[in-house]
């Protein structure tokens, strides 16, 4: 998702003045806000897991910096690291997602093409922004599936989002019935190209496209993110080049096999990201892509060995946020509000005066 958050301005991380002003979150009591958080976590999990063909496993809580497992993101951010006492020169990381985990997963669990895997992931990034709907706690749906190599094509990633899109549609309409928030998403998600989007609008920032589409139509699939455009700038947002395909051409005239599924918030008022996806990198693309982005120094760590070698199968896969799904149906001001995390504590002071009110020690 392209980002709103600008560290430039005193505190940045607060939801815009006109969605505090008269804030009334819409579950008061605790408990009833836990029972909430839970239909909506294990109902959703459910209807994914039937939709895309998916089993759950356990997943890892760090992994060893040598093995080249954790997810690189944008390639910038730091991951949080630590030693076992007993062996220093050992550095161990928490992963930002299971990105690449989850590829060796499937071949680890030998799972056969058409059958796929869903973990929950809970994870640390040091480096995010920090504000109303990012924190430095992320937890999300890791899913991964096997493929055939017929399948790296845009129909079949259509499809998928169709699956997962169905997923969130009726964990909103069950949300509606037990605690009766009004449900906001259409029935069907439209595809948007990032390509196209930048031709159409190329004076907005990515933010303010996707702003453009999610209020046009309710629920977007921004397909083609990463890769940079001609003037070297980024074309819409960053990805790592050894997950997602983001060059593989599309019948659209657009490149890359992969979106962002967004829907357009109406307490907020702007493009809410509640997926990141993509069929992933073959070894032809990773090669590619790894030298577009001058990072050929990855081939020699294992994960990469083994997908060049061909070990790992080909897949589909992505990341879809807990707390965001919680906080956008739930029609929260502040991603505070489900999930127990840290905020700069002036923020903090005034979410409380505007009756926005953080779970857990949020507040501390």
């Amino acid at each position: 998702m392209a980002t709103h958050f600008d560290r430039t301005k005193p505190l940045a991380g607060l939801p815009p003045k006109d969605v505090m002003d008269n804030y009334k979150p819409t579950i008061t009591n605790r408990l009833q806000l836990e029972a909430a958080l839970s239909l909506i976590k294990t109902t959703f999990e459910d209807k994914l897991k039937e939709n895309v063909n998916l089993t759950r496993v356990s997943a890892p809580m760090f992994l060893s910096k040598a093995s080249g497992f954790n997810d690189n993101l944008n390639g910038v951010e730091r991951p949080a690291t630590f030693c076992p006492r007993d062996f220093p020169d050992v550095k161990l990381e928490v992963p930002f997602s299971l990105a690449k985990w989850k590829r060796w997963a499937l071949h680890y669990y030998d799972v056969p093409v058409g059958q796929g895997i869903v973990a929950d992931f809970r994870g640390l990034r040091c480096d995010d922004d920090v504000d109303f709907t990012h924190s430095l706690y992320v937890d999300q749906f890791d899913w991964e599936k096997v493929i055939s190599q017929e399948n790296r094509n845009e129909e079949y990633l259509k499809d998928t989002v169709k699956q997962i899109y169905t997923a969130l549609y009726d964990t909103e309409q069950l949300l509606a019935k037990n605690f009766g928030i009004e449900p906001v998403l259409p029935k069907d998600i439209v595809f948007v190209s990032s390509d196209e989007a930048l031709k159409e609008h190329p004076d907005a920032t990515p933010k303010e496209r996707e702003n453009i589409y999610c209020a046009k139509h309710g629920a977007v699939f921004f397909m083609g993110i990463g890769g940079k455009k001609e003037d070297g700038t980024l074309r819409h947002d960053g990805r790592a080049p050894d997950y997602d395909d983001w060059m593989t051409n599309r019948s659209c005239g657009g490149t890359g096999l992969n979106g962002d599924i967004l829907v357009w918030n109406p307490l907020l008022k702007q493009s809410f990201e509640i997926s990141s996806m993509g069929i992933r990198v073959n070894r032809e693309i990773l090669i590619k892509q790894l030298d577009l982005c001058d990072a050929n120094e990855r081939k020699d760590l294992i994960w990469h060995k083994m997908l060049l070698d061909g070990t790992l199968p080909q897949t589909i896969g992505g990341g879809i946020g807990q707390s965001r799904l919680c906080q956008f149906m739930l029609r929260c001001a502040h991603i505070g509000e489900v999930q127990h995390g840290w905020y700069n504590p002036e923020e903090v002071e005034i979410l409380m005066e505007e009756n926005v009110r953080l779970l857990g020690l949020g507040e501390f």
